[in-house]
Protein backbone atom coordinates (compact mmCIF):
# COMPACT_ATOMS: atom_id res chain seq x y z
CA UNK A 1 0.00 0.00 0.00
CA UNK A 2 2.81 2.53 -0.97
CA UNK A 3 -0.32 4.61 -2.34
CA UNK A 4 0.04 8.69 -1.56
CA UNK A 5 -2.55 10.27 0.15
CA UNK A 6 -2.22 14.10 0.14
CA UNK A 7 -3.32 16.22 3.99
CA UNK A 8 -3.82 18.87 3.90
CA UNK A 9 -3.08 20.97 6.76
CA UNK A 10 -5.42 23.53 8.28
CA UNK A 11 -4.76 23.99 11.25
CA UNK A 12 -3.25 27.59 10.94
CA UNK A 13 -7.16 28.32 9.72
CA UNK A 14 -9.70 25.77 10.57
CA UNK A 15 -7.77 25.24 13.67
CA UNK A 16 -7.30 28.40 15.45
CA UNK A 17 -10.32 29.96 14.51
CA UNK A 18 -12.49 28.50 17.38
CA UNK A 19 -9.75 29.11 20.08
CA UNK A 20 -9.95 31.57 22.78
CA UNK A 21 -6.59 32.57 22.43
CA UNK A 22 -6.22 35.50 19.17
CA UNK A 23 -2.75 35.18 17.84
CA UNK A 24 -0.81 37.64 15.91
CA UNK A 25 -0.03 37.37 12.48
CA UNK A 26 3.51 36.41 13.05
CA UNK A 27 3.26 33.62 15.57
CA UNK A 28 0.50 32.71 12.65
CA UNK A 29 3.13 32.18 10.11
CA UNK A 30 5.27 30.72 12.12
CA UNK A 31 2.97 28.20 12.61
CA UNK A 32 2.96 28.20 8.58
CA UNK A 33 6.48 27.61 8.48
CA UNK A 34 6.61 24.89 10.56
CA UNK A 35 4.45 22.75 9.10
CA UNK A 36 5.76 23.49 6.25
CA UNK A 37 8.82 22.15 7.82
CA UNK A 38 7.18 18.77 8.70
CA UNK A 39 6.25 18.35 5.58
CA UNK A 40 2.73 19.86 4.68
CA UNK A 41 2.66 20.51 1.07
CA UNK A 42 -0.84 21.95 1.10
CA UNK A 43 -1.81 24.28 3.78
CA UNK A 44 -5.08 26.35 4.93
CA UNK A 45 -2.90 29.76 6.05
CA UNK A 46 -5.67 32.34 6.00
CA UNK A 47 -9.11 33.21 5.84
CA UNK A 48 -10.37 36.31 4.75
CA UNK A 49 -13.15 36.72 6.89
CA UNK A 50 -14.76 40.02 8.60
CA UNK A 51 -12.56 40.06 12.15
CA UNK A 52 -15.32 41.17 14.05
CA UNK A 53 -17.12 37.87 12.90
CA UNK A 54 -13.92 35.81 13.75
CA UNK A 55 -11.55 37.99 15.13
CA UNK A 56 -8.83 34.79 15.40
CA UNK A 57 -8.38 35.33 11.65
CA UNK A 58 -8.00 39.09 11.35
CA UNK A 59 -4.57 40.15 9.53
CA UNK A 60 -4.45 37.56 6.60
CA UNK A 61 -3.10 40.21 4.65
CA UNK A 62 -0.36 40.52 7.16
CA UNK A 63 0.41 36.77 7.69
CA UNK A 64 0.65 36.20 3.81
CA UNK A 65 3.03 39.12 3.43
CA UNK A 66 5.19 37.81 6.66
CA UNK A 67 5.10 34.42 4.88
CA UNK A 68 6.53 36.40 1.48
CA UNK A 69 9.64 36.87 3.63
CA UNK A 70 10.43 32.87 3.98
CA UNK A 71 12.80 32.96 0.25
CA UNK A 72 11.61 31.79 -2.94
CA UNK A 73 8.61 30.49 -4.17
CA UNK A 74 8.75 26.27 -3.94
CA UNK A 75 6.33 24.63 -6.90
CA UNK A 76 6.07 22.08 -4.53
CA UNK A 77 4.06 24.18 -1.75
CA UNK A 78 0.50 25.71 -1.60
CA UNK A 79 -0.82 28.14 0.48
CA UNK A 80 -4.38 28.10 1.00
CA UNK A 81 -6.71 31.53 1.82
CA UNK A 82 -10.75 30.28 2.33
CA UNK A 83 -12.91 32.83 1.53
CA UNK A 84 -17.13 33.05 1.77
CA UNK A 85 -17.88 35.23 -0.80
CA UNK A 86 -16.83 37.71 -3.52
CA UNK A 87 -15.59 40.44 -1.09
CA UNK A 88 -12.99 38.07 0.74
CA UNK A 89 -12.13 36.77 -2.74
CA UNK A 90 -11.05 40.04 -3.63
CA UNK A 91 -9.02 40.32 -0.68
CA UNK A 92 -7.20 37.13 -1.33
CA UNK A 93 -6.77 38.38 -5.26
CA UNK A 94 -4.19 41.02 -3.45
CA UNK A 95 -2.35 38.78 -1.66
CA UNK A 96 0.11 35.71 -2.60
CA UNK A 97 -1.89 32.77 -1.60
CA UNK A 98 -1.32 30.02 -4.14
CA UNK A 99 -4.92 28.72 -4.45
CA UNK A 100 -8.47 30.04 -3.33
CA UNK A 101 -11.03 27.52 -1.54
CA UNK A 102 -14.35 28.69 -1.43
CA UNK A 103 -16.67 28.11 2.10
CA UNK A 104 -20.02 27.01 1.10
CA UNK A 105 -22.93 25.02 2.99
CA UNK A 106 -24.70 21.65 2.12
CA UNK A 107 -27.88 23.08 4.17
CA UNK A 108 -29.78 26.56 4.36
CA UNK A 109 -29.82 26.54 7.77
CA UNK A 110 -26.19 26.89 8.17
CA UNK A 111 -25.15 28.73 4.91
CA UNK A 112 -27.66 31.84 6.13
CA UNK A 113 -25.76 31.50 9.79
CA UNK A 114 -22.09 30.96 8.70
CA UNK A 115 -22.17 33.69 5.47
CA UNK A 116 -25.71 34.97 5.16
CA UNK A 117 -26.46 33.03 2.30
CA UNK A 118 -28.86 30.34 1.33
CA UNK A 119 -27.69 27.20 -0.65
CA UNK A 120 -29.19 28.81 -4.07
CA UNK A 121 -27.24 32.28 -3.38
CA UNK A 122 -24.01 30.55 -3.00
CA UNK A 123 -23.91 28.42 -5.80
CA UNK A 124 -24.99 31.85 -7.42
CA UNK A 125 -21.94 33.57 -5.72
CA UNK A 126 -19.31 30.87 -6.72
CA UNK A 127 -20.84 31.32 -10.28
CA UNK A 128 -20.28 35.06 -9.81
CA UNK A 129 -16.61 34.43 -8.74
CA UNK A 130 -16.17 31.71 -11.61
CA UNK A 131 -17.55 34.27 -14.26
CA UNK A 132 -15.39 37.12 -12.80
CA UNK A 133 -11.99 34.92 -13.42
CA UNK A 134 -13.19 33.63 -16.75
CA UNK A 135 -13.47 37.68 -17.62
CA UNK A 136 -10.33 38.98 -16.11
CA UNK A 137 -7.99 40.78 -18.10
CA UNK A 138 -4.42 39.57 -18.21
CA UNK A 139 -1.84 41.37 -15.39
CA UNK A 140 -0.36 44.41 -16.88
CA UNK A 141 3.07 44.29 -17.37
CA UNK A 142 5.58 45.80 -14.54
CA UNK A 143 9.20 46.56 -13.57
CA UNK A 144 7.99 45.09 -10.37
CA UNK A 145 7.40 41.52 -9.86
CA UNK A 146 4.22 40.77 -8.69
CA UNK A 147 2.94 38.49 -5.90
CA UNK A 148 3.47 34.89 -7.02
CA UNK A 149 0.38 33.04 -7.24
CA UNK A 150 -1.21 30.62 -9.29
CA UNK A 151 -1.41 27.24 -7.29
CA UNK A 152 2.26 26.65 -7.44
CA UNK A 153 3.09 27.33 -10.97
CA UNK A 154 5.25 29.97 -10.49
CA UNK A 155 3.52 32.61 -13.07
CA UNK A 156 3.68 36.15 -11.36
CA UNK A 157 0.04 37.35 -11.00
CA UNK A 158 -1.60 34.50 -12.05
CA UNK A 159 -5.26 34.04 -10.45
CA UNK A 160 -5.24 31.30 -7.71
CA UNK A 161 -5.90 27.60 -8.64
CA UNK A 162 -9.79 27.60 -7.00
CA UNK A 163 -11.92 24.99 -5.07
CA UNK A 164 -15.21 24.68 -2.57
CA UNK A 165 -15.79 23.34 0.50
CA UNK A 166 -19.51 22.27 1.38
CA UNK A 167 -19.66 22.39 5.32
CA UNK A 168 -22.70 20.08 7.38
CA UNK A 169 -22.43 17.24 4.45
CA UNK A 170 -23.39 14.48 6.95
CA UNK A 171 -25.26 17.00 9.24
CA UNK A 172 -26.24 20.63 10.07
CA UNK A 173 -26.51 22.29 13.74
CA UNK A 174 -29.81 23.97 12.70
CA UNK A 175 -31.50 21.56 9.67
CA UNK A 176 -30.50 18.25 11.34
CA UNK A 177 -29.98 15.29 9.19
CA UNK A 178 -28.57 16.26 5.37
CA UNK A 179 -29.88 13.41 2.80
CA UNK A 180 -27.17 11.89 0.57
CA UNK A 181 -29.31 13.24 -2.43
CA UNK A 182 -28.98 16.28 -1.46
CA UNK A 183 -25.51 16.79 -1.09
CA UNK A 184 -25.31 14.85 -4.29
CA UNK A 185 -27.06 17.53 -6.00
CA UNK A 186 -25.27 20.69 -4.35
CA UNK A 187 -22.24 18.71 -5.40
CA UNK A 188 -23.17 18.54 -9.07
CA UNK A 189 -24.04 22.13 -9.55
CA UNK A 190 -20.91 22.81 -8.24
CA UNK A 191 -19.18 20.41 -10.66
CA UNK A 192 -21.07 21.51 -13.30
CA UNK A 193 -19.40 24.79 -12.84
CA UNK A 194 -16.17 23.57 -13.73
CA UNK A 195 -14.60 23.54 -9.81
CA UNK A 196 -11.81 21.29 -10.24
CA UNK A 197 -11.68 20.14 -6.43
CA UNK A 198 -14.70 19.14 -3.91
CA UNK A 199 -14.31 18.79 -0.62
CA UNK A 200 -17.46 17.52 1.85
CA UNK A 201 -17.09 18.47 5.19
CA UNK A 202 -18.23 16.93 8.44
CA UNK A 203 -18.97 20.07 10.09
CA UNK A 204 -20.13 19.00 13.22
CA UNK A 205 -18.78 15.59 13.48
CA UNK A 206 -21.72 13.34 13.19
CA UNK A 207 -20.57 11.44 10.06
CA UNK A 208 -19.99 7.57 10.48
CA UNK A 209 -17.76 5.43 8.49
CA UNK A 210 -20.75 3.26 6.50
CA UNK A 211 -22.51 7.44 5.44
CA UNK A 212 -19.09 8.02 4.73
CA UNK A 213 -19.02 5.57 1.55
CA UNK A 214 -22.52 6.35 0.61
CA UNK A 215 -22.23 9.98 0.24
CA UNK A 216 -18.67 9.57 -1.47
CA UNK A 217 -20.15 7.56 -4.23
CA UNK A 218 -22.86 9.46 -4.75
CA UNK A 219 -20.98 12.59 -4.70
CA UNK A 220 -18.58 10.83 -7.52
CA UNK A 221 -21.72 10.14 -9.77
CA UNK A 222 -22.22 13.28 -9.28
CA UNK A 223 -19.25 15.42 -10.89
CA UNK A 224 -17.23 12.53 -12.13
CA UNK A 225 -14.36 14.93 -13.30
CA UNK A 226 -13.89 16.75 -10.27
CA UNK A 227 -11.48 15.59 -7.56
CA UNK A 228 -13.33 14.83 -3.88
CA UNK A 229 -11.76 15.97 -0.49
CA UNK A 230 -12.74 14.93 2.88
CA UNK A 231 -12.46 17.24 5.76
CA UNK A 232 -13.93 15.45 9.41
CA UNK A 233 -13.78 16.63 12.64
CA UNK A 234 -13.20 13.97 15.64
CA UNK A 235 -16.46 15.67 17.98
CA UNK A 236 -18.02 12.02 18.51
CA UNK A 237 -14.80 10.04 18.18
CA UNK A 238 -15.63 9.14 14.80
CA UNK A 239 -13.32 11.13 12.58
CA UNK A 240 -9.69 8.52 12.16
CA UNK A 241 -12.52 5.65 11.60
CA UNK A 242 -14.29 7.88 8.67
CA UNK A 243 -10.65 9.25 7.19
CA UNK A 244 -9.86 5.49 6.89
CA UNK A 245 -13.45 4.79 5.22
CA UNK A 246 -12.80 7.52 3.07
CA UNK A 247 -9.60 6.25 2.11
CA UNK A 248 -11.04 2.66 1.24
CA UNK A 249 -13.78 4.30 -0.79
CA UNK A 250 -11.03 5.76 -3.49
CA UNK A 251 -10.53 9.29 -2.02
CA UNK A 252 -6.48 10.41 -2.30
CA UNK A 253 -6.83 13.62 -0.55
CA UNK A 254 -7.90 14.68 3.43
CA UNK A 255 -7.96 17.66 5.72
CA UNK A 256 -6.53 17.59 8.93
CA UNK A 257 -5.36 20.21 11.85
CA UNK A 258 -2.28 19.73 13.72
CA UNK A 259 -2.93 18.79 17.37
CA UNK A 260 -6.75 18.46 16.47
CA UNK A 261 -7.22 21.66 17.45
CA UNK A 262 -10.13 24.05 15.94
CA UNK A 263 -13.69 23.69 15.07
CA UNK A 264 -16.80 26.17 13.38
CA UNK A 265 -17.18 29.26 15.81
CA UNK A 266 -20.74 29.36 13.92
CA UNK A 267 -21.97 25.69 14.63
CA UNK A 268 -22.10 25.29 17.87
CA UNK A 269 -20.54 21.84 19.41
CA UNK A 270 -18.64 21.56 16.53
CA UNK A 271 -14.92 20.39 18.12
CA UNK A 272 -11.83 19.87 16.78
CA UNK A 273 -10.53 18.44 13.87
CA UNK A 274 -8.91 15.32 13.32
CA UNK A 275 -4.95 15.43 14.04
CA UNK A 276 -2.58 15.37 11.12
CA UNK A 277 -0.18 13.62 13.33
CA UNK A 278 -2.97 10.88 14.69
CA UNK A 279 -3.71 10.46 10.81
CA UNK A 280 -0.52 10.41 9.16
CA UNK A 281 0.61 7.49 11.84
CA UNK A 282 -2.62 5.63 10.76
CA UNK A 283 -1.83 6.15 7.23
CA UNK A 284 1.93 4.95 7.43
CA UNK A 285 1.62 2.58 9.46
CA UNK A 286 -0.74 0.66 6.71
CA UNK A 287 2.06 1.80 4.10
CA UNK A 288 0.32 4.65 2.49
CA UNK A 289 2.66 7.57 1.77
CA UNK A 290 1.67 11.21 3.01
CA UNK A 291 5.13 12.70 2.79
CA UNK A 292 4.97 14.40 6.49
CA UNK A 293 7.46 13.50 9.10
CA UNK A 294 5.72 12.33 12.35
CA UNK A 295 8.21 13.76 15.01
CA UNK A 296 8.35 17.13 13.37
CA UNK A 297 4.49 17.28 13.32
CA UNK A 298 4.41 15.66 17.39
CA UNK A 299 6.26 18.84 17.88
CA UNK A 300 4.26 20.89 16.28
CA UNK A 301 1.17 19.90 18.12
CA UNK A 302 2.76 20.26 21.24
CA UNK A 303 4.21 24.14 20.54
CA UNK A 304 1.14 25.38 19.17
CA UNK A 305 -0.56 23.71 22.47
CA UNK A 306 1.65 26.06 24.13
CA UNK A 307 0.71 28.89 21.99
CA UNK A 308 -3.33 28.65 22.53
CA UNK A 309 -2.77 28.02 26.25
CA UNK A 310 -3.70 24.61 26.50
CA UNK A 311 -2.75 21.27 25.75
CA UNK A 312 -3.48 19.62 22.15
CA UNK A 313 -5.61 17.35 21.92
CA UNK A 314 -4.56 15.24 19.65
CA UNK A 315 -3.63 11.43 20.69
CA UNK A 316 0.22 11.77 19.65
CA UNK A 317 0.90 14.63 21.33
CA UNK A 318 0.40 12.82 24.46
CA UNK A 319 1.80 9.22 23.84
CA UNK A 320 3.92 9.56 20.99
CA UNK A 321 4.85 7.79 17.59
CA UNK A 322 5.55 4.28 17.86
CA UNK A 323 8.26 2.36 17.63
CA UNK A 324 9.60 5.05 19.57
CA UNK A 325 13.23 6.44 18.00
Amino acid sequence: MSRPITIVEVGPRDGLQNEKAILEPAVRADLVRRLEAAGARRIEAVSFVHPKYVPQMAGAEEVMAELARNGPHEAARSRIGLVLNGKGYDRALGTAVDEVNVAMSATDGFGLKNQGMGVDQQVSMLSDILTGRANAPPPPPSAVPLPLKGGGNGEPGAAPSLSATLSCVWGCPFDGEVSVDQVADLVGRIGELGVAEIALADTIGVADPWAVTKTVEAARRAAPEAVLRLHFHDTRNTGLANAWAGVEAGIDVLDASVGGIGGCPFAPGATGNIATEDLVYMLERAGFETGYDLDALITTARWIGEKIGRPAPSALSRAGGWPRG
